[in-house]
């Protein structure tokens, strides 16, 4: 797992570095804002540097484009972050079919997001003063989970991980549950962007 490819996965060309174990490519993929902004529509630039973020709809706004849903909450000043970020996720899983679980691996997959999703936004408040957006974006192989914060910190698993010491799971148990996930820095502007994504159920 990656804590700072500015990449998104694999499933979107190959990683420059493999480091999704798929052979380096000459042409490097677009970065993980540029992901998003193909998401909701946007077209991504023609450079190689990180994409500007992408044009953002008022809290709780849903966009789709090209088969994919994405929804985005603003969390900067709210309170009640963690449950808030939950409910919001709960709705989402249940508008795009994860939820109500009809067996017990939808049910355990539309848990691992809830969970995750509990991590990254609990992360942010910890060690980043808090999250300004979580956005979702889910297809239907994949659902990706993005806060974004001001912080500087860099997200990593405690090492070695201690199951019985308290504190520190956090992102050990987003490394365990997710396909993969990364952080992307914020250009010009402090901050940066935890990313993580997880198969849809079958």
């Amino acid at each position: 797992m990656s804590t700072t490819r500015p990449y998104p996965p694999g499933d979107r060309g190959h990683e420059p570095s493999g480091a999704s174990g798929v052979p380096g490519s000459s042409e490097e993929d677009a970065p993980a804002g540029a992901a998003m902004a193909s998401v909701t529509g946007a077209a991504a630039p023609p450079s190689r540097t990180a994409a500007a973020p992408p044009s953002r709809t008022g809290a709780g706004g849903t966009e789709a484009a090209r088969g994919r849903q994405v929804r985005r909450l603003g969390l900067e000043g709210a309170s009640g972050v963690v449950p808030l970020a939950r409910d919001f996720t709960r709705q989402a899983l249940y508008d795009w079919g994860w939820l109500p679980a009809a067996g017990a691996d939808q049910r355990a997959a539309a848990e691992d997001v809830l969970l995750v999703v509990s991590e990254l936004v609990t992360n942010a408040c910890l060690h980043a003063e808090g999250p300004d957006e979580l956005a979702l974006a889910c297809d239907n192989k994949v659902i990706r989970l993005e806060v974004t914060d001001r912080g500087t910190g860099q997200p990593a698993p405690r090492t070695p991980h201690r199951a019985g010491r308290p504190g520190g799971h956090g992102m050990f148990i987003v490394q365990r549950l997710c396909l993969d996930w990364g952080v992307v820095r914020a250009q010009g502007r402090p901050g940066k962007t935890v990313w993580a994504e997880l198969g849809a159920p079958a």
